[in-house]
């Protein structure tokens, strides 16, 4: 090599330079590469991404092959620049040179190829597939030397070999990804799969209709008044009980009740034999949104009931309730969902019913209200005055200024609300 002429010397080191470049920024690349992407394109047949999904299971192979190249052309090139510098006349010129010789390798050989293959480690990654296919068939005894090295090394410290990690996501890394993919995904498809995973932390007893506000049929009313209410009523399906909620007979499909209607057959009796044909479905108050949704698919069933640990009725769940929790409220104009029980005045305050879901209200107008103990916003003033008020009673929870408007049968039922800059977070009344 002494007597090698410097002009091939030269091109000797720039292409060992080039290969560190290679080497350089392709690890990035590859360790830096989105492999659900990557898995997305080659289930879609894609040849270069399935051999690049193959390369990235097994890490240690093609990073051993990308060590032996850089290594190996790391040393050629100080060695190759040393030569050249020997045979300049003069005295400084070998420290010249390896001060040159590590300022190109830092700045072309290292940063600016690493810092593209971040910017673009997809494409970086798919198109050095190959190249690395044929360095691990070239490098393949030398790898086996030392990953089997390495290993041993690493056994020494009690790390042990033949796992590569779990890949897999769990809820919270899933919903970082869902979150970072807005560029790509509309906002409102963003919040559904959000909402989806959100269906774990809550329970039946955050959405269910309370005990007060079941609309039901009391078989033991005046018939007149059980027609009325079975002509009026807007929803499909009516609990059937005698005189008290906890005594269910059954529910009533409206459908079944149409055709008795049609025949002018309906009487007292078979409405009770209607509403039996279906018996009452219960559920626990603690059950997952998760569970609910799949028990409603395995049983056919659209509501439930219910029931605290003493089996009474709390309140009833239904199929669009906690469709709701996934795709909103159901509108005939999206744009303009909000919170049915929330309406906005032209000052700018909200006029919201005392019954409404304290999640409910966080959910859907961006609002932080406490939502631990309390469930409803009439239990969360309730808990917070430590009385019954009265109408025109204020009070502040952080920047929440609350007006009651209306008690009724010592609850709360109207409530204005104005949402103001963060305050004393003190309660104020």
């Amino acid at each position: 090599m002494d007597d090698a002429p410097s002009t091939l010397l030269l091109v000797a080191l720039l292409s060992l330079l080039i290969v560190i470049a290679f080497s350089s920024g392709t690890e990035v690349a590859m360790l830096s590469v989105n492999r659900y992407r990557v898995r997305t394109r080659a289930a879609a047949g894609e040849r270069r991404a399935r051999l690049l999904e193959k390369l990235l299971a097994t890490p240690d192979r093609w990073l051993g092959a990308n060590l032996v190249i850089l290594s190996l052309a790391s040393v050629a090139a100080s060695t190759v620049a040393t030569l050249l510098a020997l045979r300049i006349p003069h005295p400084y010129a070998v420290p010249v040179m390896m001060t040159l010789l590590t300022l190109v390798m830092i700045i072309f050989c290292e940063l600016a190829p690493k810092i593209y293959s971040a910017l673009h480690s997809e494409s970086v990654a798919l198109w050095s597939a190959y190249v690395y296919r044929l360095l691990l068939w070239i490098t393949s005894p030398v790898i086996w030397v030392t990953n089997h090295a390495a290993y041993g090394l690493l056994r020494l410290f009690g790390v042990r070999g033949g796992s590569h990690g779990n890949q897999s996501l769990n809820t919270e890394e899933l919903r970082t990804v869902v979150a970072e993919a807005s560029p790509l995904v509309p906002q409102r498809h963003r919040q559904m799969l959000l909402s989806i995973l959100d269906l774990e932390h809550a329970t039946v007893n955050d959405i269910m209709i309370p005990r007060g506000e079941i609309a039901g049929i009391d078989v033991s009313a005046d018939w007149d008044e059980i027609m009325t209410r079975l002509r009026q009523t807007p929803h499909t399906r009516l609990p059937l009980y005698d005189a008290d909620l906890d005594h269910i007979i059954g529910v009533v499909h409206m459908k079944r009740v149409a055709q008795e209607l049609a025949r002018d057959t309906l009487t007292r009796e078979k409405l009770i034999e209607i509403a039996a044909l279906r018996e009452p479905y219960f559920v626990p108050e603690e059950t997952t949104l998760t569970q609910q949704l799949a028990q409603f698919q395995r049983t056919r069933r659209r509501l439930a009931f219910v029931v605290d640990e003493y089996g009474d009725i709390q309140g009833l769940v239904t199929l669009e309730d906690l469709l709701e929790e996934i795709v909103g409220e159901f509108t005939t104009d999206p744009a303009t969902v909000t919170h049915k029980d929330a309406h906005r005045e032209s000052s700018g305050a909200w006029l919201v019913n005392g019954g409404a879901s304290v999640r409910a209200l966080n959910r859907s107008l961006g609002w932080q209200l406490p939502d631990v103990g309390a469930r409803t916003l009439n239990g969360l003033l309730l808990e917070k005055l430590e009385d019954i008020p009265q109408p025109g009673t204020s009070l502040r929870i952080d920047q929440y200024e609350f007006e009651i408007l209306q008690t009724v049968d010592n609850a709360i039922r109207a409530v204005r609300i104005r949402v103001s800059s963060p305050a004393a977070r003190e309660v104020t009344q």
